[in-house]
């Protein structure tokens, strides 16, 4: 298949499936509260859309925008309506919002988890070769990424700790060191050399797990709420990150649709090329960055984007309906609806005002972030 086709078609699909996913948390939680809803739609709302069929009240229907979807719960800013969202319980109004957010990184966990049963879980007690340093001892000893070290001077390695005692003994001489490559056992001889600014001696490498298939779901579920947990976490301090300078403008900048589908198209390739390169050397890998995955990781990443961000306490999001909520939670007092709406509708005005922002941005001054 066509490389720009493709890179269309799982950009279309992620977007929409991520959107979708959210509301379907949203509809769910809503129908199990007893809160009706009059429409789920797939795409952005548009005129002349497809009735496909209805379902217990709910009408499903097929918009021209392909990007996206919503619903539409029954009196869902007025508290009149019985049997709607405004005239809910304030705690089922709340499990509703955050059904929406919480279902993106359910997502993420089982993506995660997929991944992990794909390529594998760490295996802590083996080390490998996560990276080469340029003009360094191991790139002139022929070290490349994937390699995992099995010895040096005979000598076993397991762990970094190994590792670091057999250079830490040999500065300035030769070490012979074994190590696995696709299954393949490989003799390299590199010397280390001491470093005055990290005030150790070394061989050049970064250095990372391997990883091995396993058979138990708890491992790969467990390995994925992890990562998605760390996920969250780097996620949310990214504001953090940015008052201190650590992050350069490119990695901090807010993407539009185009920014997206440009990282994509990266990911799509790499992919495409990683495919290639398995059919070409059936041999197996224990290096992830050998394995396909690159597009599905972007896909949990993204959704754990949406899901975060629709808990900011911002108007119009889920977390600023949470915020309006709170009065009511704690102190059983609630803000008139008219206000509510009202704050709302800015909220709304002011988002979709950057979100165009952003978006012509993407085009005025494209994105440029390489996906390692």
């Amino acid at each position: 298949m066509n490389e720009t086709l493709l890179t269309w078609l799982v950009f279309i699909f992620a977007f929409s499936g991520m959107v979708i996913v959210h509301e379907l948390g949203h509809f769910i939680v809503a129908r199990l509260c007893k809160i009706e809803v009059t429409e789920f739609g797939i795409g952005l709302p548009t005129p002349g859309a497809v009735k496909l069929f209805t379902w217990r009240g709910t009408k499903f229907t097929l918009n021209w925008l392909p990007l996206g979807g919503f619903i539409r719960p029954k009196g869902e800013n007025d508290p009149t309506v019985q049997g709607g969202l405004a005239a809910a319980s304030p705690w089922r109004r709340f499990a509703v919002l955050v059904a929406g957010p919480a279902m993106n990184l359910l997502t993420a966990i089982l993506i995660y988890s997929f991944l992990f049963y794909r390529v594998g879980v760490p295996d802590p007690n083996r080390t490998m070769v996560s990276s080469v340093l340029e003009d360094s001892p191991a790139q002139q000893a022929g070290f490349q990424d994937g390699d995992i070290f099995i010895s040096g001077n005979d000598a076993p390695i397991h762990t970094y700790g190994d590792l670091r005692l057999i250079i830490d003994a040999n500065t300035g001489s030769p070490i012979s060191f074994l190590v696995e490559r696709r299954g393949q056992e490989v003799m390299l001889v590199a010397t280390p050399e001491y470093h005055e600014d990290e005030g150790r001696a070394m061989i050049g490498v970064g250095l990372g797990s391997p990883f091995v298939r396993s058979n138990s779901p708890a491992a790969t579920v467990g390995l994925g709420i992890r990562y998605t947990y760390t996920s969250v976490r780097n996620l949310l301090s990214l504001p953090a990150q940015m008052i201190r300078g650590t992050l350069t403008p490119e990695q901090s900048r807010v993407i539009g649709l185009k920014g997206i589908f440009d990282i994509v198209g990266q990911t799509v390739s790499q992919d495409v090329e990683a495919s290639a390169n398995a059919a070409a050397n059936p041999a197996p890998s224990n290096d992830p960055g050998d394995q396909p995955i690159r597009t599905l990781d972007l896909i949990a990443a993204l959704s754990i984007s949406l899901g975060v961000f629709n808990l900011f306490p911002i108007p119009a999001l889920d977390g600023g309906r949470i915020l309006f909520l709170l009065p009511e939670l704690i102190f059983r007092r609630r803000v008139p609806a008219e206000v509510e709406n009202v704050v709302h509708g800015l909220g709304m005005t002011v988002l979709l005002l950057f979100m165009i922002y952003v978006n012509v941005m993407d085009f005025v001054n494209p994105v440029n972030l390489v996906v390692p």
